[in-house]
């Protein structure tokens, strides 16, 4: 692999300035772009009245046509309630808006789709669904982001249910894809068998829900979840409905405490909360760990404290190397979905993306590369094909 895409065993911190950062930002980072010339008065006739009466007619006689006649069939609503945007939290709506024109941003480089961003003034899921619901004819697929839990599983199974197009929270699924991806190449780099681990998930989020999910549909078998109160189980009290739910189908060993119970002798752990895992806990893993401590700007380990008993350890950061970062994800199975025509993001399409993008770092795994670079321009495409291959249309 070319060294413009291998990331280095030690990459510099990039330093940001907040005129640099604010620069960037004047004006926001999206515009409309035209895809025909209006240089003439034909064109004007064409690209608007008379001519666009035409297509209008046509739409209203057959309504399978706006897919050919409009853009909506490729476009992606990146859609917000500002409840739990990125390590800031619930800052509203307004606030949210330049996150979720980065991702459209992300969407169109990576993934060659056009998105918009639509940030609501409202937290109640039924206003949520209703204005997605409403707002349908204008986009082919939503992308749910950063809405807190435990609102988000709600809305993101009404949202499914009431549309007939593509939706996926990426806070959850792209953050769970890109960590089975992790797992396969540290696994493959580590040759472990990966249905033997036994795996520790830090955080029951959007993130620590879907990756305790999809990587019991991977055939792992024995996870431990924790929270702020400890670990879940059966018989603990004040479960929600979701980590009672989660509960019944991890930790077959039955353990109780918390941390220090959970992560003596596992064999890898899963950080996506917050929190903070003190050195000498660490220490008490099995020998040849994985660490995948995902939390941003501040890993639950500090990666050179989680190298001195794991040998594999992985980031959110991008100045230390396997940063896993759904952008691996989101972009190729928005596209894929939308190449295939799928009305639903199965996960079956989650497994085939992560498989993908194991396979374009497979040819150069190492132990401080197992997932490809974000900036690997292999990657948007792998993720699509394999999304479109796997979609159930």
């Amino acid at each position: 692999m070319s060294d413009s895409v291998r990331q280095d065993a030690k990459t510099p911190q990039v330093v940001l300035g907040d005129e640099e950062i604010f620069e960037a930002h004047v004006g926001g980072k999206l515009s409309v772009e035209l895809k025909v010339p209006l240089d003439t008065q034909r064109a004007l006739s064409i690209a608007y009245t008379p001519g666009v009466a035409q297509a209008s007619r046509a739409i209203a006689a057959d309504q399978t046509l706006a897919a050919r006649y409009t853009w909506a069939n490729r476009l992606v609503a990146v859609v917000s309630d500002g409840s739990a945007v990125l390590g800031l939290g619930d800052i509203g709506p307004a606030a949210a808006l330049p996150v979720m024109e980065g991702k459209c941003a992300l969407i169109k480089a990576f993934g060659g789709l056009d998105s918009i961003p639509i940030v609501l003034d409202t937290k109640d899921p039924d206003e949520i669904v209703e204005t997605l619901v409403r707002l349908r004819p204008s986009f082919g697929a939503v992308n749910l982001e950063d809405i807190s839990a435990p609102r988000c599983f709600e809305i993101e199974r009404r949202v499914i249910e009431a549309l007939d197009c593509p939706v996926m929270h990426d806070d959850q699924h792209g953050t769970a894809i890109v960590v089975l991806a992790a797992l396969l190449g540290a696994t493959k780099v580590l040759d472990r068998d990966m249905a033997s681990l036994r795996v520790v998930i830090s955080g029951v989020g959007a993130a620590g829900v879907a990756c305790a999910n999809i990587l019991l549909a991977a055939g792992i078998s024995d996870i431990t979840v924790v929270d702020t109160r400890g670990i879940l189980h059966p018989g603990r009290h004040g479960l929600t409905r979701v980590k009672a739910e989660l509960a019944e189908r991890t930790n077959p060993d039955g353990l109780t405490g918390g941390m220090v119970e959970a992560l003596n002798g596992a064999d890898m752990f899963l950080g996506v909360s917050g929190g903070v895992v003190p050195e000498d806990l660490v220490a008490t893993m099995a020998p040849d760990g994985i660490v995948l401590a995902l939390s941003n700007p501040d890993p639950e380990i500090h990666p050179d404290v989680a190298a001195k008993y794991a040998s594999v350890v992985a980031t959110g950061r991008s100045d230390f190397p396997n940063q896993i970062n759904n952008v691996l994800a989101f972009p190729g199975v928005f596209r894929g979905a939308l190449d295939a025509g799928a009305r639903r993001i199965t996960e079956k399409m989650k497994v085939a993306a992560a498989e993908a993008i194991f396979s374009v770092a497979s040819d150069d795994l190492a132990p401080d590369r197992i997932v490809p670079s974000p900036l690997d321009p292999r990657v948007g495409p792998a993720v699509a094909s394999a999304v479109a291959a796997a979609a159930e249309i």
